[in-house]
């Protein structure tokens, strides 16, 4: 079918303009556009829609923390349920309902907490120069590139801030009484001293003699454990940044206009080194308190023109800013901009070379007296220092922008150039390379790599790709890839004849049938020893806690402190699966070791945050309850954009 639209593009268009434009002059063009609107969302909260694109987002999200936690091992199946699909669309519901609730308490953020919100993020940090100075220029290239503004960003992180007061002032209500903390603790540390005893399944092997009947039973019955997965022999293009860097080489010139372009990122501030005298004079402050404070600063003035050797001394004894003071008027080194009295101090201090005074200068904190006693110049660095950082990031750049520039062009040569991926090879100078591939995700590639995503390999197995041969679609996988294919062979799931594998039959024949032995031996014996009370056979006592287990398997240490403690002894099975069956004999109940005051504050701590976890939900319940949640039943629909 999709051969034929391919062959035919103008017919299919001819025919949909058939179809459509009659429909748009029967309802009109907002009444066929609201047909499909809520086709785009997958809920709304008080009104407010949660499309299905910031869905996408948030499960895009979800796939690639995962990926990165659980690497090779990841599997997209575990995401994919209609379990986590439903979490992730409870935890959006969740953000629009807070941030309503914050919308009507009125809720913001100071610019100051917006500031130190901003320098604590790691990203601004590194933008920090030698003088201490955030670069604004890379800053705002960096939003740039993030389609923000310097002010955006701020009202994001306003937004952000705001958004947190309302958990954290739920969650700050959670207390525990260190009485509680004190009885946890003990419970957590108590041991109890045990005995083993274990039927291991590899001794009973020898037992299972299975006949060729008893395994060709078992194979029939299990055939679907014995299959093949299908495969599909492909080849494929990608295309990112990173494969179209090698045509994205900038010229000399092109490096030498970036430095000239951008020649503040590459210089240091001037810094300076100054000692000052403060008479102060705030704004709220009579004209008549004013002018004496401007007599006395051009007294003070006088006396430093005429012993500049002793500004330290007259700076202790008279200026009135607390903190240089005491240190003869130093205040270190600093650049543009870091100082108190704003552009008037920087105007006068800059101007200075090394041992010269200032004039009386007037600030909004009253008036100044300056002596520069150490300068240092702005440094720019030469060009053939930076020519190879300049390079790799206008590299990047370029890469980039020729990604945005060829993404489109690809999606439709590989799409109208069915049959072939050598056209889009060609025309992007990409590699054409080759792999081997099965519906899941190969352990050992890397995570990230783009055979392993789940989108794509849905892709190369639909029946388009498999049966006639067509390229897969440019699928984006995330990160600015995409990527596509052609299965070049295919060969389809199946399972082999049992006389192919029929030593691995009876391998896994016989591994059932001694974990059932071994299983119905220990059901037995634990029996019997319900009854006689024997210590036969029985490992040497060890004592062991929630906390220190001592090797012994999870399973069985919940049924070790699940055994009734007023009935001691007591013996306890446990189904150990493929490992076998594990007798356990729980002797005594012991108290834990003395909890130390750090440990009780940090239990007491814990409790406290599990508290506060249930505490929050409880909240969000009640939030959720209050708000008008409508769900349009979408997810199905978008379940697979985040692989």
């Amino acid at each position: 079918m999709l051969d034929f639209f391919r062959n035919h593009q103008r017919l299919m268009m001819f025919m949909l303009i058939l179809v459509i434009l009659p429909g748009l002059g029967f309802v009109g063009i907002q009444g066929f556009r609201g047909f499909f609107d809520e086709s785009a969302n997958v809920a709304s909260v008080n009104g407010r829609k949660i499309t299905r694109v910031e869905y996408d987002g948030a499960l895009r999200q979800q796939v690639d923390q995962a990926r990165q936690i659980l690497g090779a091992q990841f599997d997209m199946k575990m995401i994919d349920t209609p379990e986590r699909r439903r979490d992730i669309l409870d935890s959006l519901i969740q953000q629009r309902a807070l941030a309503d609730e914050g919308q009507r308490e009125h809720l913001t953020a100071s610019d100051d907490a917006v500031r130190r919100a901003l320098l604590a993020d790691p990203v601004v940090s590194s933008l920090r120069k030698p003088d201490g100075s955030i670069d604004v220029d890379r800053y705002k290239q960096l939003l740039g590139m993030q389609g923000m503004t310097p002010e955006q960003y701020d009202e994001r992180v306003r937004y952000g801030l705001s958004m947190e007061q309302i958990p954290d002032s739920v969650q700050m209500t959670a207390f525990t009484p260190k009485s509680l903390a004190q009885h946890l603790a003990e419970i957590a540390t108590q041991q109890r001293a045990v005995q083993g005893l274990m039927l291991k399944a590899s001794d009973y092997a020898s037992k299972v003699q299975p006949t060729d009947a008893q395994l060709a039973s078992y194979y029939d019955s299990h055939r679907n454990d014995f299959a093949t997965p299908e495969t599909a022999t492909i080849q494929y293009l990608v295309l990112s940044p990173a494969t179209l860097a090698a045509s994205a080489q900038p010229s000399d010139a092109d490096l030498k206009k970036y430095y000239d372009d951008n020649i503040a990122h590459y210089q240091t501030q001037p810094q300076m080194r100054a000692s000052l005298i403060l008479v102060s004079a705030p704004q709220n402050a009579s004209a008549d308190e004013k002018a004496k404070a401007k007599q006395k600063a051009d007294a003070l003035l006088a006396e430093v023109k005429a012993h500049p050797d002793q500004f330290a001394k007259i700076a202790q004894e008279n200026s009135q800013d607390p903190l240089s003071a005491a240190k003869g008027g130093d205040l270190g080194y600093f650049g543009p901009k870091m100082m108190a009295g704003g552009a008037a101090f920087d105007n006068a201090v800059f101007k200075l070379k090394k041992d010269e005074i200032s004039d009386v200068v007037t600030t909004d904190v009253g008036y100044l007296i300056l002596k520069a006693t150490d300068v240092k110049p702005s440094v720019t660095k030469p060009f053939d220092e930076v020519k190879d950082s300049i390079a790799k990031d206008l590299k990047a750049q370029l890469a980039a922008k020729a990604f945005a520039d060829s993404s489109d062009g690809f999606t439709s040569t590989v799409y109208e150039q069915a049959k072939s991926l050598q056209p889009a090879a060609d025309k992007y100078k990409l590699t054409i390379q080759t792999a081997t591939v099965t519906p899941k995700p190969i352990a050992s590639l890397p995570p990230d790599s783009p055979l392993n995503n789940g989108k794509f390999l849905a892709a190369v197995f639909a029946s388009d790709s498999v049966k006639d041969k067509n390229n897969t679609q440019a699928i984006d996988i995330g990160n600015s890839t995409l990527i596509a294919a052609r299965v070049t062979d295919y060969k389809p799931a199946a399972v082999p004849a049992l006389g192919t594998i029929k030593d691995a039959v009876r391998q896994k024949y016989v591994a059932e049938q001694s974990a059932e032995l071994a299983h119905k031996d220990g059901a037995a014996k634990l029996a019997d020893l319900l009854k006689s009370q024997s210590t036969a056979g029985f490992s040497p006592e060890i004592k062991v806690s929630r906390n220190d287990a001592q090797g012994v398997p999870p399973a069985v240490l919940s049924a070790v402190y699940k055994a009734n403690a007023q009935q001691l002894p007591t013996y306890v099975g446990i189904d150990l699966g493929a490992d076998g069956y594990a007798i356990y004999r729980v002797n005594t109940v012991l108290p834990g070791p003395a909890i130390d005051a750090q440990h009780l504050a940090a239990a007491q701590r814990q409790i406290a945050q599990s508290d506060a976890q249930l505490e929050m939900k409880a909240y969000i319940d009640s939030l959720r309850a209050r708000s008008k949640v409508k769900l349009y039943g979408n997810l199905d629909s978008a379940q697979n954009s985040g692989e």
